[in-house]
């Protein structure tokens, strides 16, 4: 058995562990650091439950290796209560009804800050395509979509209820 040290930054905190180097990225935040946010959905990078950030871009926790990604800051949905733009989402995400079960929501939201970030991703087919990688059981896309819309509208100094 192969071990490796890795050091990273976790919701800017910093890690260090020494593991297997088989260990992803998502069982080492879920099983080594307890964080629950992170879902292992298909453990196949297919459904997108486990989205995080890595360096500030989405990442499949579950395909990425946790000795590739030695060195980087990693975000998870833990943080964005503490990031403005963050916390408007989660709340638009209730007010939308964008949660419904809420198993996908923590990924959503991570690959959602990401559109937010696109200035190209405004009408609802170039968001429904950006988020096409993380599935929703409950069928909320509409409501999902409507939350990311409504505040990059807020954002743009629009009410965003034409989402």
């Amino acid at each position: 058995m192969s071990t490796a040290r890795t050091c990273l930054r976790v919701d800017g905190e910093p890690v260090a562990l020494t593991v297997d180097a088989r260990v992803t990225l998502l069982d080492a935040l879920r099983d080594r650091l307890g964080g629950t946010g992170p879902k292992k959905g298909c453990d196949h990078g297919q459904c997108g439950a486990c989205t995080v950030h890595v360096d500030g871009r989405p990442a499949l926790s579950c395909l990425t290796l946790l000795a590739a990604a030695d060195g980087t800051d990693v975000t998870t949905v833990h943080s964005l209560a503490a990031d403005p733009c963050g916390a408007r989402l989660q709340k638009a995400f209730v007010t939308h009804d964008a949660s419904q079960c809420g198993f996908c929501t923590p990924g959503q939201l991570m690959s959602a800050v990401a559109a937010l970030s696109r200035a190209d991703l405004d009408a609802p087919a170039s968001i429904r395509e950006f988020m096409s990688g993380n599935i929703c059981r409950c069928g909320a896309y509409p409501n999902i979509v409507a939350a990311i819309r409504s505040v990059r509208n807020s954002r743009d100094g629009q009410d965003g209820r034409d989402a």
